[in-house]
């Protein structure tokens, strides 16, 4: 097993298991570093949804930066026992796990988020999948936060407002009032 490094809040320099799941790739540090300074660094009073948890480092990061409430979805079985243990060293109690598919809880979930972060699996069409359903989830005037093989410049009639890459990873924050 890995381990991933939390780089803000309150959590800073505090290290999660990763499980050893085949294409689990975890937002690097520098990655993070980033998302979090558009975002800004405390995020107080928001709530957030990380739809495809894998390490849930998206999801803890917003945890330990002050988020009220952090939902982490994830589908994987060695994944899901590895989140339930971070949250629970962490005693994140403003994390809540669910054991699911990503689709599937956009589609049925009745909560909306101020950010939403979307970190699929790469070239399994997840993003166009889940477009017609982030509507449902995400809050007027939210946030999402895409990362994906290849340049994003609009998702689910919201556009890039910043963007960056690392390595073979297209980076994205997207933005713009929805009714």
């Amino acid at each position: 097993m890995s381990r991933v490094r939390i780089v803000g809040g309150a959590w800073r320099s505090r290290l999660l298991e990763v499980a050893s799941v085949p294409g689990l790739r975890p937002t690097p540090d520098r990655v993070r570093e980033t998302l979090f300074n558009w975002l800004g660094q405390e995020l107080d009073g928001l709530t957030c949804l990380d739809l495809f948890g894998g390490s849930g480092i998206l999801g803890f990061e917003a945890a330990s930066r002050g988020a009220e409430r952090v939902v982490i979805v994830e589908s994987d079985a060695r994944a899901f026992a590895a989140l339930r243990q971070a949250a629970t060293t962490l005693q994140a109690s403003q994390v809540e796990l669910i054991r699911g598919d990503a689709l599937k809880f956009a589609q049925t979930t009745s909560d909306r988020f101020d950010v939403v972060f979307l970190d699929p699996p790469y070239n399994k069409g997840w993003l166009e999948r889940l477009e017609p359903w982030l509507g449902r989830v995400l809050k007027p005037d939210g946030w999402i936060y895409a990362e994906s093989e290849a340049a994003v410049t609009e998702l689910a009639g919201l556009s890039t407002v910043k963007a960056g890459r690392a390595g073979q990873v297209h980076f994205h924050l997207l933005h713009g009032r929805q009714e």
